[in-house]
C-alpha cells in the first residue's frame, strides 16, 4: 500500500518538475481584520496562469524569472495589481479592502465570478456567511444547517429531525467538521437550530460528490465549517437579541497583527419565558454554546491556532426527570511553510458527544443513563505547489475512538440493577495523495488515492454468530471470545480512488465528471423515522462490515449575461455495499448483543439536480430542483425486493429570493416543496376481544408515503443609518416562518378509541397525523456590530 502511494507521488513530481523557476508566495488577507481569505486568486493575465489561496490563505506560483503584473482578487473586495520583477524566490503578503460599493446582502459567494465554470470542483456548494444571514429563518436565528437544505440534493425528513440528508444518504453518512474536528450531533433543540454560531463562522463548504482524497470516513458528504481567526487590527463586537435566545461575540487583537482571538456565545431562555406556565420553579429548558479561537503568528513561516466548541441542550422537569446532550471539540493546529512551495498543517483534535438521562428524585427509586463517543486524532497535511499546472496534496491521519454505548443503572426499592454495556475501542488510520493538474487551457484534472485501515480493538467480546433461521431474523450467538486490551477483534482496509475532470467548452460553459469511492467504519444505529440524540454509535466489528459507496457524476455548468446568472445541472448515480438495517422489532438500546439484530445489504441512489442562480443586481436568489430515488435491497426485508429508504424524497423544489430596496432595507423569502418520506403502514388487522392488532400481511417495508411537505417563509431587514464616524451598526430583522400555517406531517400513526368495545359493536380506529409545527411563527430580532 505505502509503495503504491509513494510511486504515485514520485511519478507526479517527476513529470511536473522541470525547468529553472522562481516562486512568488505569501498570504492573501482582509485589510480590515488581517483575516486570511480562502479561495482568493493571484492571476497573471499575460501568461494566463494563476493560483488560489488554500484553507489558510496561502498561495504559491512558480514562474520563469522576469517582470510580471499580478492581479490579486476576491469577490466583494477591491482588486490589487502588483508590478513585480522576479529574479529570485519572493514572499509577498497582500491585503485586500472591501469594495466601496459592496452591499453584503447581494454577495452570493466569496470567489471569482466565473469560478463555477472554470474550477475543477463539482457537486460542491460554498455558502458565504453573509448570504446565510440574509435568508429567512425560524425565530430570527441565522441557520447554517437549514440554509444548506435549500441547495439541490440536500434534504431533511421533517421539522424536528436532527441533521440533514445528502443524495439519499442517512445523517451519519455526513462528516461535519468544525475547524477539522468532527461534530457528531449538528443540531440544537431536536434539529430546529444548528450548533454553529454564525458570528464565529468564516467559511462553509459542502462536498456532495467529487470528494478529494484528503477527505474520508463518510459515504455521502463532507460539511467543512471554518471558524474566524479573530480581528487582528481592532476590537469588534457582534451580537443579536431574539425572542427566545441571544448571542454575543467578541474578537480583538492580543498583539496587533500577530495574535488575536474570537469568543462567541449563545443561550436560549425558553425556560425563563415558559416559567409562569409550568408547575414548579426548577424546570430547565434551554440550550447554550460557547465557541473560542485564538491564533499566533510566530514568524513568516510559522503560525499556530487553538479553537474549541462547547455546547449543550438541557431538558429537565424538577429533580424527577432530566435529559441533556452536547458536543465538545478542541483543535490545535500548526502551519509551517517550507521554502516557497511546500505548506504543511499539523492538527491535533479532541471530539466528544454525550447524552444523559435520569428519572426519579428518590435515592431508592431512580434510573440514570449516560452514553458517549470520544475521538482523539493526529493529522498531518502537506500542500506542495509544484508549478502553475500542478498542486499536490498528501498526508496521513490517525483517529482513536472510545465508544460508550450505555452506562445505565436502575434502583428500585433500594435494589440496584446495572444495565451498562461495555465500552468499545477502535483505531482508524489513513494516508492519501492527490494532484490537481491543468493538462491544457481546456482540460483540468484532480486525481488521487486514499488508503484507510480500521481496527476494532479490545478489551471486549468477539461474538461468533450462526446463520439466521430465516432471512431477516435474528442470528443466534454460538460463541463468545474474550479479547484482551489493545488486541484486534476485527480489522478492515480499503483503497479509495478519486477522480475528477473538467472540459472547458468556452469562456462561459464547461462539462465536468467525477468518481469517488468512500469507506465508512462507524455507524449510527437508529430504527426511528428521524434520528434522535439517544441513537447509538457503534464501530465496524467482525459481524458489522464497513459501509462502502461508489459514486459517479456528470455535470454541465453555464454562466449567462456577464456572469449574472449561473446554471448548474448534474446527474449522479451511487451504489452502496454493506448498508446496515435491522430485523423487525430490533432492540438497539442498551443491548450488548445488538450485532445479532443488524442485517446488511445493497443500496442505490440516483438523481438529477439543477440550480439556476442570479448573483447580481437588486434581486438575487436561486431556484433549486432535485429529482431522485434512494433504495435498499436487503435479504429478508420487503420479501427480498428493492424498497425506498427512509430518506427517499422523489421531488425537492426550493425557491429563494433576496431583494435589496436600498442600502438599508432588504427582504427575502423562500418556498420549499418536498415529496413525503416513506413509512411502513399495516395492510391488514386482527381483532381480539375488542382490540385491534395492526398487521403487515405482505411484509412490506416503507410501502406508503406521508403527504407532501411545503412551506413559505419571509423576512425583512432594516439597517440603521450609516455614518463614517459611527462605530455602531444595527439592524432589525422581522420574519414569519410557515406563513400560511401549513401543518406538515412528521409522521402518521394508528390507534383506536380507549373505551372498551362492547360485545357486538364495531371497533373504531383512526389514523393520526402528527405535525411538529402547525401554525405560522412570527419573529423579531436585533443584530448589532461595534468596531
Amino acid at each position: 500500500m505505502q509503495k503504491s502511494l509513494l510511486l504515485l507521488l514520485a511519478t507526479i513530481i517527476s513529470i511536473s518538475s522541470f525547468g529553472q523557476k522562481v516562486t512568488l508566495s505569501g498570504y492573501i488577507k482582509d485589510a480590515s481584520s488581517a483575516e486570511t481569505l480562502i479561495g482568493a486568486t493571484a492571476y497573471i493575465y499575460a501568461d494566463a496562469i494563476g493560483a488560489s489561496s488554500n484553507e489558510y490563505g496561502f498561495y504559491s506560483i512558480s514562474l520563469d524569472p522576469g517582470e510580471y503584473e499580478v492581479e490579486f482578487s476576491y469577490l466583494g473586495f477591491e482588486t490589487v495589481v502588483k508590478k513585480l520583477e522576479l529574479s529570485e524566490n519572493t514572499k509577498l503578503d497582500v491585503e485586500l479592502s472591501l469594495a466601496s460599493t459592496q452591499i453584503e446582502e447581494v454577495v452570493v459567494l466569496a470567489e471569482a465570478e466565473d469560478q463555477n465554470v472554470k474550477d475543477i470542483e463539482m457537486s460542491v456548494n460554498k455558502l458565504d456567511i453573509n448570504k446565510i444571514k440574509s435568508l429567512p429563518s425560524l425565530l430570527g436565528e441565522v441557520e447554517i444547517i437549514r440554509s444548506i437544505q435549500l441547495l439541490p440534493g440536500v434534504t431533511s425528513v421533517g421539522e424536528g429531525a436532527t441533521g440533514f440528508n445528502v443524495r439519499g444518504g442517512s445523517i451519519d453518512q455526513n462528516l461535519v467538521l468544525l475547524d477539522e474536528a468532527p461534530v457528531y450531533n449538528s443540531s440544537h433543540l431536536f434539529g430546529f437550530f444548528s450548533v454553529f454560531n454564525p458570528d464565529a463562522v468564516k467559511d462553509v463548504k459542502l462536498y456532495k460528490g467529487g470528494i478529494p482524497a484528503r477527505y474520508g470516513g463518510r459515504l455521502s458528504s463532507i460539511l467543512d465549517v471554518r471558524m474566524k481567526e479573530g480581528n487582528a487590527r481592532q476590537l469588534e463586537i457582534n451580537g443579536g437579541v431574539g425572542l427566545i435566545f441571544s448571542r454575543l461575540s467578541v474578537e480583538a487583537p492580543i498583539i496587533k497583527d500577530k495574535m488575536s482571538f474570537v469568543a462567541a456565545a449563545r443561550r436560549s431562555y425558553i425556560d425563563v419565558l415558559a416559567g409562569p406556565f409550568l408547575e414548579g420553579d426548577d424546570n430547565v429548558l434551554n440550550f447554550y454554546d460557547l465557541t473560542l479561537k485564538t491564533n499566533y503568528t510566530i514568524n513568516d513561516n510559522n503560525r499556530i491556532y487553538a479553537s474549541g466548541y462547547f455546547g449543550r441542550d438541557n431538558f429537565g422537569f424538577g429533580a424527577a426527570a432530566g435529559f441533556n446532550w452536547g458536543n465538545s471539540t478542541a483543535s490545535m493546529r500548526w502551519n509551517h511553510v517550507f521554502g516557497e512551495k511546500l505548506f504543511s498543517n499539523l492538527t491535533f483534535f479532541y471530539s466528544d458527544y454525550d447524552y444523559k438521562i435520569n428519572f426519579g428524585d428518590d435515592a431508592a427509586n431512580k434510573f440514570d443513563w449516560d452514553a458517549q463517543i470520544e475521538n482523539l486524532s493526529t493529522k498531518l497535511d502537506f500542500n506542495y505547489f509544484l508549478n502553475p499546472q500542478n498542486q499536490l496534496r498528501f498526508g496521513a491521519q490517525g483517529i482513536f475512538y472510545d465508544f460508550e454505548p450505555g452506562n445505565a443503572v436502575g434502583v428500585s426499592e433500594g435494589e440496584v440493577t446495572d444495565f451498562s454495556v461495555e465500552k468499545k475501542f477502535a483505531l482508524e488510520t489513513s494516508v492519501y495523495v492527490e494532484n490537481e493538474q491543468d493538462i491544457s487551457s481546456k482540460i483540468k484534472l484532480n486525481y488521487g488515492l486514499r488508503w484507510s485501515r480500521f481496527d476494532y480493538l479490545g478489551a471486549g467480546d468477539r461474538y461468533i454468530l450462526g446463520e439466521a433461521p430465516a432471512a431477516g431474523e435474528e442470528r443466534p450467538i454460538i460463541d463468545v471470545e474474550r479479547v484482551g486490551s489493545g488486541e484486534s477483534i476485527a480489522n478492515y482496509s480499503n483503497f479509495e480512488p478519486r477522480f475528477s475532470i473538467k472540459y472547458q467548452l468556452n469562456e462561459t460553459s464547461s462539462l465536468k465528471a467525477s468518481y469517488n469511492r468512500m469507506a465508512q467504519y462507524i455507524h449510527l444505529l437508529s430504527n426511528t423515522t428521524a434520528s434522535t440524540p439517544v441513537d447509538v454509535w457503534t464501530p465496524s466489528t467482525n459481524n458489522i462490515k464497513p459501509q462502502m459507496a461508489n459514486q459517479v457524476a456528470l455535470g454541465y455548468f453555464r454562466n449567462f449575461k456577464n456572469n449574472t446568472y449561473e446554471l448548474t445541472t448534474e446527474l449522479y448515480y451511487k451504489e452502496y455495499d454493506d448498508l446496515i438495517d435491522y430485523i423487525d422489532e430490533a432492540d438497539l438500546i442498551l443491548n450488548p448483543q445488538l450485532e445479532s439484530q443488524v442485517v446488511s445489504g445493497d443500496g442505490r441512489a440516483y438523481g438529477w439536480e439543477v440550480m439556476l442562480e442570479k448573483k447580481k443586481g437588486d434581486l438575487t436568489g436561486w431556484v433549486s430542483y432535485t429529482l431522485s430515488r434512494s433504495e435498499r435491497l436487503i435479504e429478508g426485508i420487503n420479501q427480498g425486493n428493492w424498497y425506498p429508504s427512509r430518506f427517499d424524497q422523489t421531488h425537492n423544489l426550493s425557491l429563494t429570493g433576496i431583494y435589496a430596496f436600498n442600502d438599508r432595507v432588504s427582504a427575502s423569502a423562500n418556498f420549499t416543496l418536498i415529496s413525503g418520506t416513506p413509512a411502513t403502514f399495516p395492510t391488514s388487522r386482527f381483532e381480539f376481544q375488542g382490540y385491534v392488532i395492526p398487521h403487515n400481511a405482505e411484509d412490506m417495508r416503507n410501502n406508503v408515503r406521508i403527504p407532501v411537505y411545503h412551506r413559505l417563509d419571509a423576512s425583512v431587514t432594516i439597517k440603521g443609518k450609516k455614518h463614517e464616524e459611527k462605530r455602531w451598526d444595527g439592524e432589525w430583522v422581522f420574519g414569519i416562518y410557515n406563513i400560511y400555517s401549513r401543518r406538515n406531517p412528521f409522521t402518521i400513526y394508528f390507534g383506536q378509541e380507549r373505551d372498551r368495545v362492547q360485545p357486538g359493536a364495531n371497533t373504531i380506529t383512526q389514523a393520526t397525523r402528527l405535525s411538529v409545527i402547525g401554525n405560522f411563527i412570527p419573529s423579531v430580532s436585533y443584530n448589532f456590530k461595534f468596531k
